[in-house]
């Protein structure tokens, strides 16, 4: 038997491949929608993809699991598990195999087995692996968004993302009882999660990529519980805010996600392509780095630097799946990557990209910059209002003295309830990437007088007032 890890360190997103030597198959658990990683492991180990499987229906990522099965002939099995509102709607499709709690299947000489542990989502199943021509007991579980290193996953993105009402204390609860079933499990169990530190589907997941059930009973806050009432108060507690893209990727991962091959490939554009897009309201990200964007940019453009590794978490924030997505790139950029990159959280309807020397030219806009020390000068005239667009936990530990904070995804639906036109707005964070956002964001939502501080925290709090 063999376990390899794949890791997407964009969305912190872990999946696996499974394989048994003495057959050659292979399973793929919560596989990426990029799905060349796995081919081209397949072919480097000598195994063919003949299982693939997802502990969840996804929602910070689109699943790969429906690519790979279609690319490779696989049998896709998927779970039976939760309430009809969560089931997935192309079980009836050939070789899809819905499973439930207690079922097994084979790999070759590898079992794997079934359980459904409730709380980050309802229909949430783990697969416990046992190398039968080794040992008569599992060795792992692979744990999907159930048990994290150091963490669980949250239970409440039906309620917060998807807008189900009602589902995340009921979801903490189911969590609490999947946890003390899983408590009851051999210590010695290796845990290989689907996220790593940086995901969204947690508030405190830990970066070493995997674990064993022994470790986490020890020092997971979760396993510490005895109380579930308390438990469950502590796990609502301090999420981080969820992107809004995860409702979208909630429904294209329960209905199944379209094909790589159906959608449209790269087409470079003209600058007249990118007037007429602004002009029918699609919208366009600027991905080159936050300097040159503050140097010269087109307005209406949302300025999301691809110099950071996560930079597809913040498009997530601003995408919007009703109206077509364009890019700027610098003319050195890998395009195919970027498209994969967009790809990845379900922006499928790219109609082009363009090239940034190309079209930021003629009627440009600058976007003006302050560092801290010039901030104090300026503050001394009360004529700026701070906007922190860091997370709401961020802001609460310590901000400068005055400010409001509206969380970077947020600015579109609150912006024009709490920040005023006639007034500076000086956007702030912890490293001046955020900020940076913030800025464009502002600016193509027509606030005018818009100014990036470009100090991170340490910075900024080593000189401004704060509390």
């Amino acid at each position: 038997m063999l376990v390899k890890y794949f890791y997407d360190e964009r969305l912190a997103q872990a999946s696996y491949m499974v394989g048994c030597a003495a057959t050659g198959e292979a399973l793929v658990v919560d596989a990426g929608r990029d799905i060349t990683p796995y081919l081209q492991m397949a072919e480097k180990e000598g195994l063919q993809i003949t299982h693939v499987t997802e502990t969840h229906i996804h929602a910070d990522y689109v699943s790969g699991s429906r690519e790979l099965a279609a690319a490779t002939g696989a049998n896709l099995y998927v779970s039976d598990m939760g309430t009809a509102d969560w089931k997935y709607a192309f079980v009836n499709e050939p070789k899809v195999i819905a499973v439930r709690d207690g079922d097994s299947f084979m790999v070759g000489n590898i079992r794997i087995e079934v359980l459904h542990t409730p709380g980050h989502t309802p229909e949430h199943i783990c697969f416990v692996v046992t190398d039968t021509a080794a040992a008569d007991k599992p060795i792992g579980v692979f744990t999907g968004d159930f048990v994290f290193v150091g963490d669980v996953g949250r239970p409440d993105l039906l309620e917060e993302a998807a807008g189900i009402a009602d589902t995340k204390e009921p979801g903490a609860r189911d969590m609490f009882k999947s946890l003390e079933r899983f408590k009851a499990m051999p210590d010695y169990l290796q845990i290989w999660p689907g996220h790593g530190a940086g995901s969204a589907c947690g508030k405190a997941l830990g970066a070493i990529p995997s674990t064993t059930l022994g470790y986490e009973k020890l020092f997971n806050p979760a396993f510490q519980y005895t109380d579930e009432d308390a438990f469950v108060e502590w796990l609502l507690d301090g999420q981080p805010e969820a992107p809004f893209y995860f409702a979208q990727m909630k429904k294209v991962n329960k209905l199944g996600p379209a094909l790589i091959r159906n959608l449209l490939p790269p087409q470079r554009l003209d600058h007249g392509a990118l007037t007429r897009a602004l002009d029918e309201g699609a919208v366009v990200f600027d991905l080159r780095a936050k300097e040159d964007y503050a140097a010269a940019h087109i307005a209406g453009t949302i300025n999301i630097p691809a110099t950071s590794q996560g930079y597809v978490n913040y498009i997530g924030w601003f995408v919007d799946f009703n109206r077509p997505t364009y890019v700027i790139v610098p003319e050195n950029a890998d395009v195919q990557t970027v498209y994969t990159v967009l790809r990845s959280i379900g922006a499928d309807d790219i109609r082009g990209y363009f090239v940034a020397e190309e079209v930021i030219v003629g009627d440009t806009r600058t976007l003006k910059q302050i560092d801290a020390h010039k901030l104090v000068e300026r503050l001394a005239t009360n004529d700026l209002m701070i906007v922190d667009v860091r997370g709401r936990g961020e802001f609460a530990e310590r901000h400068m003295a005055g400010a409001v904070n509206i969380p970077l995804g947020y600015l579109p639906r609150s912006a024009s309830e709490h920040l005023p036109k006639d007034r500076t707005l000086v956007t702030n964070c912890a490293s001046g990437y955020r900020s940076a956002i913030a800025a464009s964001v502002l600016r193509s939502l027509g606030y005018t007088d818009v100014v990036n501080l470009i100090d991170g925290a340490e910075a900024w709090a080593a000189v401004v007032p704060v509390e």
